[in-house]
């Protein structure tokens, strides 16, 4: 019996030729675990067979190393003793005719490609004030290529590499300064780059190499301040600054390192001193003349802040921080208003969305740069590696779906064509639209009428009676819109239709947090700027009465799931926008078998971490809710957990997945459903190219690749359920921690792939399944507007769509 998350110890199902995970866990904080399964398959047990093979090329590259090839880890004493981590690597270096060429020292810990003659080796030297220092090295461990260590190892080198390519870390990202891509009309330079990450896959270990681009505004925090003082009062101008700037990421061209500001210093002034390390004196416009070869021009700026990471060799516990100049301090990303720019946003992504054979040959590029430079190809060379060709693999296409409505089912071949359907086609369910409002303001009334003109257009075609609505008109402003809805709202509303003015989030702020906590009533809001455009009202007016449709009740479209007595739950977590240490964690969970129906709950925690501590509640909540509806309990619950890394992998099953199997023990004292736990990662750097007559392309959807690629730990897949318009596609990476149910690999891909279809805020397939979808739109709307955990009046209709 195993106390490892992850260990494998299957047993074979003789009935149906299934694998279920039985091996146990063990957590002694959680009474629960003790009954929870291990989760990983054998590497054959979670192939997949049906479906089409494809060819596919990926963003990895074998690394490769000798079969005998090993990491030996040694543990390095100086006496007398010393903190100098500089003097302490010197001294050590001096020995190359014992140590060799090849060696990595980190103050304490010593790494060496080969292994010394003695397990101790004593080496004697001396200082340049003539002391000798007596140097100990002993042998703690050797290391497989595989371990952790070793990967970790791994990418300290490749970091080291891409150093000698003039390559700059900025994050965790290395970028290329001396070859940067201008954007002269919007002010913007981008510095290419790459995201670059060694993995031990099933067979292989690898390098993961995708493209990576910074964006760098033209624009000093000096341009900004001056610009913010042509145009707020002289009085508010600091407060202005510090609103626009605090916690902003600059970057200093003249050593590209990149700070975060976190306060103004607005006393000290260019022309004032500070006192270098060896104690002597300065101005700071002096150093920076001195030691960069820059002129300061403005010597009455205040001086910017920022705090520094304590180091693991700090023996002071003072923080650290350093003086900038926003002089030579220039804005990293995009500003809101920049993001909300069609024209800059369009411009931009010509150069960053790249299409597969662009993003081929950059990584092309990469590597035959690594091979030819010396000082890269060298330092490959020492440790004993080398960097083979491009991983090629076999992918599988999943059938498409067929997309059901009321009275017809079809097979969109696009986009346009599901959203075209799906308009002259009835949905499943529809609640006639009998007693509601429209409230908007004055100037938008004729707006108004013309989109309820087309509505009722519109809704006849998709079956959605509406009643006339009462009208409501007040004046601009986020209090008139308030007050009308305090006057007139009633909780035998089904619907509040609001026409907003202008973008201003405090309005949309208001209406939300009213008719979401103090009359929560389904709400719809729409920007008069968007019914203005008379040539695109029919298709706005087609989305509106979708959303009408879900969040009065209804259902609008469905697909064929085989799975009786299922219940489909997503969870996300996200921070709260106003108070960073709260967490919104958001839990949607279907109430029919049909998985068109779904129960939501949303709950505030008091903590800045990614896990969700109320799951207990929610499921409790969810299974009530199911018997409800379905007059039984489900037999079968997948959950779909959104947002978590490697690295969080076990809490998740140490502590949140013992929360769920708590919550069916408290429901009834038998009740004991199959639980599958599906970790969903969007953001993953592999990629895969489908190699074809007319070049490099995006595979088509519904690929799905489940070995090669993979951990040979995991039961793991891949999953392209989106098409690329422009750019290149993302798969979506889909983790199964948890396995009760024993479904066959070609099952859980499949459903996986059918849940993609049912998000009815898009006609198409999206890239995760629908309850995570509704999961994050749910905690982006308390996270972002909310801020308050809502009641549970809306929580069997899609109020947050």
């Amino acid at each position: 019996m195993s106390s490892q998350p992850f260990s494998k110890k299957l047993r074979s199902d003789s009935g149906n030729g299934l694998f279920c995970a039985t091996s146990v866990l063990s957590h002694s904080d959680h009474e629960d675990s003790a009954a929870l399964p291990s989760t990983s398959k054998g590497n054959a047990d979670k192939l997949s067979s049906s479906g089409t093979q494809i060819k596919l090329l990926t963003n990895l590259f074998s690394l490769g190393v000798p079969n005998h090839w090993r990491l030996f880890q040694y543990h390095v004493d100086f006496n007398p003793s010393f903190a100098s981590r500089r003097l302490k690597t010197a001294l050590l270096y001096s020995h190359e005719d014992i140590l060799g060429a090849a060696k990595a020292f980190d103050g304490a810990i010593l790494f060496l490609p080969h292994q010394l003659q003695n397990k101790v080796t004593k080496l004697t030297c001396n200082t340049r004030k003539g002391e000798v220092v007596e140097i100990t090295v002993t042998m703690t461990n050797q290391l497989p290529p595989g371990s952790p260590t070793c990967i970790q190892f791994f990418n300290i080198i490749f970091k080291k590499i891409l150093k000698s390519l003039s390559m700059y870390q900025i994050g965790r990202n290395y970028y290329s300064p001396s070859d940067p891509v201008e954007i002269p009309q919007h002010r913007l330079m981008l510095w290419p780059g790459f995201i670059l990450s060694i993995m031990k896959l099933e067979n292989q270990l690898v390098m993961s190499a995708d493209v990576s681009h910074k964006v760098l505004r033209n624009e000093t925090v000096l341009d900004l301040m001056n610009n913010l003082y042509s145009r707020v009062p002289p009085d508010r101008f600091t407060d202005a600054c510090e609103k626009e700037v605090l916690g902003q990421v600059v970057l200093t061209r003249y050593n590209n390192k990149t700070y975060r500001v976190d306060d103004f210093d607005w006393s000290t002034k260019p022309t004032h001193t500070f006192q270098k390390k060896d104690g002597s004196e300065i101005s700071y416009v002096d150093y920076y003349t001195q030691q960069y070869s820059v002129s300061v021009t403005d010597l009455h700026q205040p001086m910017l802040v920022s705090a520094l990471k304590m180091k693991k060799t700090d023996t002071s516990n003072t923080p650290r921080a350093v003086h900038l100049l926003p002089e030579l301090c220039y804005l990293t990303g995009l500003t809101s208003h920049a993001l909300s720019d069609f024209r800059l946003m369009k411009d931009l992504s010509l150069e960053t969305q790249l299409d597969p054979q662009r993003r081929q040959d950059r990584l092309l590029k990469l590597t035959r740069n690594i091979e030819s430079n010396q000082v890269a190809h060298a330092e490959l060379v020492k440790w004993g590696m080398r960097l083979d060709k491009q991983v090629s693999l076999t992918g599988r296409i999943i059938p498409p779906e067929k997309i059901m409505m009321r009275d017809n089912m079809y097979q969109p071949a696009s986009a346009a064509d599901w959203f075209r359907d799906t308009r002259d086609s009835r949905p499943i369910s529809v609640q006639p639209l009998e007693n509601w409002m429209v409230l908007c303001s004055r100037r938008n009334g004729d707006l108004t009428d013309n989109l309820l003109h087309t509505l009722k257009r519109v809704g006849s075609g998709m079956g959605l009676d509406m009643s006339y609505p009462k009208m409501v008109q007040v004046e601009d402003g986020a209090a008139s819109f308030l007050r009308a809805l305090q006057q007139h709202t009633t909780s035998d509303l089904q619907l509040v239709l609001c026409v907003l003015p202008s973008n201003q989030k405090d309005s949309y702020d208001v209406i939300k947090r009213f008719l979401t906590l103090d009359q929560p009533v389904p709400s719809q809001c729409v920007q008069s700027r968007t019914i203005s455009k008379q040539h695109m009202l029919m298709s706005v007016s087609t989305k509106i009465a979708m959303q009408i449709i879900c969040k009065t009740g209804g259902e609008l479209w469905a697909v064929e799931i085989p799975l009786k007595s299922l219940m489909v739950v997503g969870i996300d977590v996200n921070k709260d926008a106003l108070n960073k240490s709260h967490s919104v964690v958001g839990f949607v969970a279907s109430t029919n078998s049909r998985l068109t129906r779904w129960f939501s709950r949303c709950v505030i925690q008091k903590t800045s971490s990614d896990f969700a501590d109320c799951l207990k509640v929610c499921m409790k909540g969810a299974i009530q809710k199911w018997v409800e509806c379905n007059k039984d309990l489900p037999n079968r619950i997948i959950v779909y957990r959104d947002g978590v890394g490697d690295g969080q992998l076990k809490f998740v099953v140490d502590y949140e997945i013992p929360q769920l199997v708590g919550s069916f023990k408290e429901t009834r004292s038998n009740y004991s459903p199959k639980l599958s736990v599906v970790v969903v990662r969007k953001r993953c750097t592999t990629r895969f190219y489908q190699e074809t007559n007319r070049g490099i392309q995006n595979p088509v959807l519904g690929t799905v690749v489940d070995s090669e690629a993979t951990r040979a730990e995991w039961y793991d897949f891949y999953l392209i359920s989106q098409n690329a318009r422009q750019g290149t596609v993302n798969p979506t990476y889909y983790n199964v921690l948890f396995d009760d149910n024993c479904l066959k690999p070609d099952h859980m891909q499949r459903l996986t792939y059918k849940l993609c279809h049912l998000y009815y805020n898009w006609p198409g397939v999206i890239r995760v399944p629908a309850p995570c979808q509704y999961a994050q739109k749910l905690t982006f709307l308390v996270g972002q507007s909310i801020h308050k955990e809502p009641g549970l009046e809306l929580a069997s209709t899609l109020y947050y769509l």
